[in-house]
C-alpha cells in the first residue's frame, strides 16, 4: 500500500514545470553574465530557459547549453516596430509564451522597446519581474544582482512554490563546448601552425575602437600601440616558442596590424577574421593565458578557465563587471587601485609583471 501511495504524494507536492523567459538586449559580455541567472531559473522551474535578445552572438554563445532551450534573436537593430517582420514574429512568440518573464535589462532605451513588445503581445505585468524591481546595492556585482532577480517570483505564479537551493546558485558564468567545437579548433590551430606551441592571446580592442589613430576618438579602454608591442616582446622573451595571437573583430584589424608591425616579431599573428565565438571559446580553453582590455572576449576567457590579465580604464571597474572564473583560474585586474581614467595610464611594466605572475601559475 505504501508503494502505491508514495508516488501519488510526490506528484502532488511537486510543482508543474514552467518554461521561463529571459529578456536582455546586451552585447557579448552582458549576455555571458546572464549564465548564472539562466542556471538558477532552469533549476527553479525545471525547464530550459528561453532567451529574447538583440544581436546575433547569443545563439552561438549558448548553443548546446543545458540551461537554454531556445534563443529568439532580433538582428535588425534600429528598424521601426511597424516595419520589422522579426519583431512581429517575436511578439507572436511572446503572446504564445505562458511562463514567467524575467526582464534583466537596465538600459532605458532597451526597456522602452521591450515594454512596447510586451504590450503588443498582451503579456500582463503580473507574469513579469523587472531588474529595476530589485533595488541595487552599492558595488554589487552584476551577477549577484541578477541572481537576486532570479530568486524573485512574478505575482501570477506565487501561489505555487518554485523553490531555489544553495546548490542552484553559481557565482561565476560557465560555458560548454562539444566535440565538434574542439575538432574545429584543432583544425584551425593546425592550419595556422599554432598546434605545437603555447598559445598566448591578446585582445587590444573592444567595440568602441573605431579610427583609433585619431586622438579625439581614442577610447579610455584603448592601450597604446607601443605598449602592446613592449608586452609582446617581453612575452616572447619569456616564452620564445609561444604563438602570440592578436584577436578581435574585423573592425579591429587595423589596430592589430599596427601592433604587429611595431612589435616586429615573427611569432605575432593576427586572428581578426577567422576566430568566431565558438572557435575562440575552444582556443581559450587550451590557451596559456590572455591579456585584454575590458572587452567581451575577456569574459569568455574567464568563463573558459583561461588565466587572464585585464586592464580597466574609465568609470567601469571590476566591482560590477569583474570577470569570475568557474574553475578558480587567476584573473589579475589592473588600473583599479588607484582607478585609471584611461588604460593608457597603466605602464607596460605593470602589465608585464602581471602576466609573469600568470605564467608562473598557468597550465
Amino acid at each position: 500500500m505504501r508503494r502505491l501511495i508514495q508516488p501519488i504524494v510526490s506528484m502532488a507536492t511537486s510543482p508543474p514545470p514552467l518554461t521561463p523567459l529571459l529578456i536582455r538586449f546586451g552585447r557579448l559580455g552582458d549576455m555571458l553574465l546572464q549564465e548564472p541567472l539562466l542556471h538558477l531559473l532552469r533549476c527553479r522551474y525545471q525547464a530550459p530557459v528561453k532567451i529574447l535578445t538583440r544581436g546575433g552572438w547569443t545563439g552561438e554563445l549558448y548553443r548546446g547549453h543545458p540551461d537554454v532551450g531556445a534563443v529568439w534573436q532580433l538582428l535588425a537593430r534600429n528598424r521601426l516596430l511597424a516595419f520589422s517582420r522579426e519583431r512581429w514574429q517575436a511578439i507572436a512568440k511572446l503572446r504564445a509564451h505562458a511562463g514567467p518573464v524575467y526582464i534583466s535589462e537596465d538600459s532605458r532605451s532597451s526597456l522602452k522597446r521591450i515594454a512596447w513588445m510586451l504590450r503588443f503581445a498582451g503579456v500582463p505585468r503580473e507574469r513579469c519581474v523587472f531588474l529595476h524591481d530589485i533595488a541595487p546595492r552599492n558595488d554589487e556585482h552584476w551577477v549577484d544582482q541578477a541572481l537576486r532577480l532570479g530568486r524573485a517570483t512574478p505575482a501570477a505564479f506565487r501561489e505555487t512554490d518554485y523553490p531555489w537551493h544553495d546548490g542552484d546558485v553559481r557565482a561565476a558564468p560557465r560555458l560548454y563546448l562539444d566535440a565538434n567545437d574542439r575538432a574545429d579548433a584543432d583544425a584551425w590551430l593546425r592550419q595556422r601552425g599554432f598546434a605545437d606551441a603555447p598559445l598566448v592571446l591578446l585582445q587590444p580592442g573592444n567595440w568602441h575602437v573605431h579610427r583609433w589613430w585619431e586622438p579625439r576618438r581614442i577610447d579610455p579602454k584603448f592601450w597604446p600601440v607601443e605598449s602592446w608591442a613592449r608586452l609582446l616582446r617581453a612575452v616572447h622573451e619569456a616564452l620564445p616558442t609561444a604563438n602570440l595571437v592578436l584577436c578581435g573583430t574585423p573592425v579591429e584589424t587595423a589596430v592589430c596590424e599596427a601592433i604587429a608591425n611595431t612589435a616586429n616579431l615573427a611569432q605575432v599573428k593576427l586572428a581578426t577574421t577567422d576566430l568566431p565565438i565558438r572557435r575562440l571559446m575552444a582556443a581559450l580553453e587550451r590557451a596559456h593565458s590572455m591579456v585584454s582590455v575590458d572587452s567581451g572576449p575577456a569574459h569568455l576567457a574567464a568563463a573558459m578557465g583561461c588565466p587572464l590579465v585585464l586592464m580597466y580604464g574609465g568609470k567601469y571597474g571590476p566591482e560590477k563587471w569583474g570577470r569570475r572564473s568557474p574553475f578558480g583560474k587567476p584573473v589579475i585586474n589592473l588600473g583599479v587601485d588607484p582607478r585609471a581614467a584611461s588604460v593608457a595610464e597603466i605602464p607596460p611594466a605593470a602589465v608585464i609583471d602581471a602576466w609573469r605572475q600568470l605564467s608562473g601559475a598557468s597550465r
